[in-house]
């Protein structure tokens, strides 16, 4: 079967299938309504010798302004199953805070940090997502992939979560496209759900920005020593061992820093906004100017949580940059 009769398209611009509006464009493109369609662009994928890319919301991916080869799936497979006992089977195109909702409705806690997280429940999995101490994985019993032409059911230890990680965003990662996820969520009081849901969201709000950009963009710094280093990181984070990512780029003077269209956020400096029609380009080299002064600093080095994703191989090397004039 070729990719035409799967509906791919040649050439398709992945600036409108990203939140940070930034990238070149796909080798092929297509859609998938739901898990068999996803599953057979997989299939055909690997067939043609091309990586299969699912596309969700686009909130953690940057693509190269060089493009992306393989095939991209705009991953349209939304649907929900919920058992009386709190196990709900989900379809990764499933935005996860449809999850959050859906679940809390029906009287089952857990997703509670979810709110207001953008993106998709597969993406979700790629970077194991999460906020205020809780991961996606935590919850996750079983996966369905197509793994090298196969379709099947793994235990969820298949995707190799870590914090923040995962084997589907690691170097060259294994022919693996997740289409569904069975998870077990906990009883609780819907007082207690929204309550919390309802504070996650208001400091959500006070931190995030309106403009494009791809959420968090770094993750935090796991280092009991230089959290106990640093006088005025909070004590809960110092007892956690734990520094956030914005607060290393603020204390490097790079809270609301631009270049080319590129800015680290005024609100919260790990964010990264595309406020001027930047570049793929711009954005990484100003991901990677804070990474160095950062480094230069605190002797610690940044880890993406944003994915970039395709060719790369002829962007400029990190370093510093001269920033615009407004910094």
């Amino acid at each position: 079967m070729t990719l035409e009769r799967i509906g791919a398209r040649a050439q398709v611009s992945l600036r409108t299938f990203t939140t940070l509006k930034a990238g070149g464009a796909a080798q092929w493109l297509t859609e998938a309504r739901n898990v068999d369609e996803l599953a057979l662009a997989a299939t055909v994928a690997h067939q043609e010798g091309l990586r299969c890319h699912p596309l969700g919301g686009g909130s953690n991916l940057l693509p190269s302004d060089q493009g992306v080869p393989g095939l991209c799936v705009v991953n349209l497979a939304r649907r929900m199953e919920f058992t009386p006992a709190g196990e709900v089977t989900v379809d990764t195109g499933v935005a996860y805070q449809d999850l959050f909702l859906a679940a809390s409705q029906r009287g089952w806690g857990g997703l509670e940090y979810a709110v207001g997280i953008p993106g998709t429940v597969g993406g979700a999995l790629v970077s194991n997502a999460g906020a205020y101490r809780s991961n996606i994985s935590e919850i996750v019993k079983e996966v369905e992939v197509v793994h090298d032409g196969e379709r099947r059911w793994e235990p969820a230890s298949f995707l190799e979560f870590k914090y923040r990680d995962s084997i589907l965003r690691r170097p060259n990662p294994p022919a693996i496209t997740v289409l569904r996820i069975r998870c077990q969520l906990q009883a609780k009081p819907a007082h207690e759900i929204y309550n919390n849901a309802r504070d996650y969201q208001r400091q959500r709000i006070s931190k995030q920005p309106p403009m494009a950009s791809a959420g968090s963009f770094f993750k935090n710094v796991e280092d009991k020593a230089l959290a106990e280093s640093l006088d005025t990181l909070p004590a809960g984070l110092k007892a956690a061992g734990v520094v956030p990512a914005g607060y290393l780029i603020e204390h490097v003077g790079l809270k609301g820093a631009r270049y080319q269209g590129a800015m680290l956020g005024a609100r919260h400096a790990n964010f990264l906004l595309n406020v001027g029609k930047a570049s793929a380009s711009s954005l990484r080299r100003l991901a990677e100017h804070a990474q160095a002064l950062v480094h230069d600093r605190f002797g610690v080095l940044l880890e993406p949580e944003v994915l970039y994703f395709g060719d790369w191989s002829h962007r400029e090397p990190m370093g510093r940059l001269n920033l615009d004039a407004a910094n």
